[in-house]
């Protein structure tokens, strides 16, 4: 069955975008660029006759159960940072990976961090590039950067399957290196660089109905040898109508060397 959801696309300008957070010396505060809320086809990758695969399509989706008995507090984090690490060195082949941060996002207005319903992907090379040099210093990013590194997302749901709101991606094959354009990240004490996705009639999208915490996405967000960083967004749509549990995913952002 056919299904559909809204994105909210980038829109070309003739001036670089930004995300301003803490504007106006408001804590919280977020100043976004215009969006356009676009109506997309998706296919799912439970039926699809050509599953995405991370070799080909920068992500992939596979069974992961986890140790961590839930997500608060900090006590979780030496488990599951060590199972992350165990599942990139076996999928990916990495030889060497950091976990650098967690992030837990709910579906609720009144929650800190709530799903991105933007399609992006988390750095441009600049971006990439400085993050390196934040993480490790400038001595070991130099030295890292001589060989092959990754960022890797790894994203998964927590307490019940994803209803509402899931994580879409675009197969990178469907993508035209026009359809990306830089945004900034202006913060009070920093400024980081994304990449947006413009909208384009040739971009298959694809997700995983009904992804259960036992399963997770594994995505590329940026790689220095070439492989596509998958544009990706939170998708308005629901599942089915008649299940009301709030959509809640923990996302992780490691540094792979291969």
């Amino acid at each position: 069955m056919t299904r559909t959801a809204i994105v909210n696309y980038h829109i070309h300008k003739s001036y670089r975008q930004a995300f301003e957070l803490d504007a106006g010396g408001v804590a919280g505060n977020l100043i976004s660029p215009e969006l356009a809320a676009t109506s997309v086809v998706l296919e799912d990758n439970r039926t699809t006759t050509t599953p995405v695969s991370f070799a080909c399509d920068a992500v992939e989706i596979t069974p992961l159960e986890t140790q961590a008995l839930d997500f608060a507090g900090d006590s979780w984090e030496p488990i599951y940072d060590a199972e992350l690490k165990a599942i990139l060195q076996d999928r990916l082949g990495a030889r060497e990976v950091v976990v650098f941060d967690h992030t837990v996002r709910v579906d609720d207005p009144e929650a800190m961090r709530k799903p991105a319903r933007n399609v992006h992907s988390d750095y441009s090379k600049d971006g990439a590039e400085q993050r390196l040099i934040d993480l490790l210093g400038a001595e070991a990013a130099e030295e890292w950067a001589q060989g092959h590194y990754a960022f890797i997302n790894v994203w998964r749901p927590v307490d019940h399957p994803i209803n509402s709101a899931p994580l879409g991606f675009v197969r990178p094959s469907s993508i035209d290196p026009s359809d990306w354009i830089l945004l900034d990240l202006i913060y009070p004490d920093r400024k980081g660089q994304i990449m947006g996705l413009v909208g384009n009639l040739k971009h298959e999208w694809i997700y995983q109905s009904k992804m259960t915490p036992d399963e997770v996405a594994i995505f590329n967000i940026y790689d220095n040898q070439g492989l596509a960083s998958i544009a990706h967004s939170a998708l308005d749509m629901v599942e089915d109508p008649n299940i009301t549990t709030v959509r809640k995913s923990i996302e992780s952002r490691t540094l792979v060397r291969y």
